[in-house]
């Protein structure tokens, strides 16, 4: 019997053991994709594209955190340019956020997760020469006022939040399909919400 009792305890914890070297509690995300603008922000440049990466820890199977590093990129619309009269520009935005991660489905082949949080957000505006006398007016959105575009930065806190699904692979980690709304605070709302497709383990 006390054999039998003692196997059992040391089957338990080599189970146990195997389960914890499973999952891995570093974690590290690389990725890319476009970026859907929305909003006030979507009536003035075109769908953009995006990268980044993240890297954090894995509390347990069910809960994480991410420091996630995410470039997106804009062109402004025909629309726009031909307001301000320059031939190009674009809308660039860096940020730097915290971001808990709650995976609803850990165990499965299909990982259902929901992500957010919060962080810096570095925006930058810019506007190639003039090719034409620019009209009279005001942009408060554009920094545009009465016939002079002006490139410009700024930091702003923002938050985002979102859903993605997982795929495991042979690697050990997994490939990723996420949505996540952001916005950047300040004197005006930036929105915009990047769909993003990479590896994470």
């Amino acid at each position: 019997m006390k054999i039998l009792i003692l196997s059992t305890c040391f089957g338990l914890a080599a189970l146990g053991i195997s389960s914890a070297q499973e999952m891995s509690h570093f974690a590290f995300s690389v990725g890319g994709g476009f970026t859907e603008p929305v909003y006030t922000t979507g009536q003035y440049v075109n769908t953009g594209w995006n990268v980044g990466g993240g890297f954090g820890a894995n509390f347990n199977p069910y809960v994480g955190a991410l420091i996630d590093l995410n470039y997106n990129s804009f062109g402004f619309n025909g629309t726009t340019l031909s307001d301000v009269g320059v031939s190009g520009g674009g809308f660039h935005i860096f940020s730097a956020t915290l971001d808990p991660i709650v995976h609803l489905t850990p165990k499965s082949h299909v990982d259902l997760y929901v992500s957010g949080g919060g962080g810096l957000y570095h925006l930058i505006q810019t506007f190639s020469t003039p090719t034409a006398p620019a009209p009279v007016g005001s942009f408060p959105y554009l920094n545009y006022y009465n016939g002079v575009a002006t490139s410009y930065t700024a930091n702003h806190l923002g938050f985002d939040g979102g859903v993605g699904v997982a795929f495991g692979s042979k690697w050990h980690g997994k490939f990723f399909a996420e949505a996540r709304f952001n916005r950047a605070l300040g004197y005006r709302y930036t929105d915009y919400v990047p769909v993003t497709f990479g590896f994470r383990w």
